[in-house]
């Protein structure tokens, strides 16, 4: 009689066709939101930072949104440089409806109306201070005055055409005054992701040189954005911007906070997103230039990760890549 026990965990292992079968987690290009970034000019701005990844006009990024439909991404995330010459101390050219955000929303929504368009909701593109809102004498950013100008930026947005707009800033309370202003000017349907638990990472930095805030900003964001250390404040940000009306939520940096993605999904039962950062693309194509790792089997496994810990999609920069083999 055979010494090993009767049930071989590997037996479901030993072909691909019952690995498929046995598979607890699956992803699908429709689990993908590939992040932009679009600026002024006819020209391709490739982005020394992020190996592969550009800044596009406006044609080029109608031209990213048909390449998102013909790849089944059902989503882009839009990310404005704005000229230097208009970013001011109260990041006015934000709200500005013709402005460079707003443009790329029209602009894709009329070429290929059936991509979704997400739009980022903060000021930093747009101060000449690199913050994420309206700083005071001492460089303090103002919650309540911050959270004015973001609704109205959000606004504009939704009146472009964006189909998601999602408030990076971690301003306390903004949801609700969004949530509340869409409401009242009629776009009932347009959906609120907040980054609800968005950390003061170092992971950041490839992501400020390709919206043109490297240099610019002073001092640091721990004041607004969340500490590394904290997991139960994560649920309490959570818990307020689902109380004020957001419809998903998100989780930034992604792979080093996948344990808040998972406490977020088990406590919460919502959509949950996370964002795998510039940085954390940044290091993967890094390690497969050197060959420390082969980059598609990097990208899938990452992007696997996400999904496994509870993540309803995932905004990564590998979108396109990860499609492509997703659909091979």
């Amino acid at each position: 009689m055979s010494q090993y026990p009767a049930l071989r965990l590997r037996r479901s292992r030993a072909s691909a066709w019952s690995r498929r079968l046995h598979a607890e987690t699956v992803l699908t290009p429709a689990d993908l939101i590939w992040p932009v970034f679009v600026t002024e000019g006819e020209d391709e701005e490739p982005i020394a930072a992020l190996p592969g990844v550009s800044r596009w006009s406006l044609k080029g990024i109608v031209e990213r949104a048909r390449e998102a439909r013909d790849l089944g991404i059902p989503c882009l995330a839009l990310f404005p440089n704005t000229p230097h010459a208009l970013r001011t101390e109260d990041g006015r050219e934000a709200v500005n409806p013709d402005n460079l955000m707003c443009r790329a929303i029209r602009a894709i929504k009329n070429a290929v109306p059936e991509v979704g368009v997400l739009t980022d909701v903060a000021l930093d593109p747009y101060t000449s201070h690199g913050h994420d809102g309206i700083v005071d004498a001492a460089g303090y950013v103002l919650n309540d005055e911050t959270s004015a100008v973001l609704t109205e930026q959000a606004l504009v947005q939704a009146q472009a055409g964006a189909d998601i707009v999602a408030p990076s800033d971690m301003m306390d309370g903004r949801v609700g005054q969004i949530r509340g202003a869409l409401e009242a000017n009629g776009h009932v349907n347009v959906q609120i992701m907040a980054y609800a638990a968005k950390y003061a990472s170092a992971f950041y930095g490839p992501f400020r040189d390709a919206v043109g805030s490297r240099g610019l900003l002073k001092g640091d964001k721990k004041t607004y954005q969340m500490d590394p250390a904290n997991a139960e404040e994560a649920l309490r940000e959570v818990a307020l911007d689902l109380a004020e009306g957001a419809d998903s939520v998100m989780v930034k940096p992604g792979l080093p906070y996948l344990d808040i993605v998972a406490r977020v999904k088990n406590a919460f039962e919502v959509p949950v997103f996370a964002y795998q950062v510039s940085g954390e693309y940044a290091m993967i194509e890094a390690a497969a230039a050197v060959g420390a790792g082969d980059r598609e089997a990097l990208v899938l496994e990452t992007l696997m990760a996400f999904k496994r810990a509870g993540c309803s999609g995932v905004l990564t920069y590998h979108a396109p890549l990860a499609a492509r083999l997703l659909g091979a």
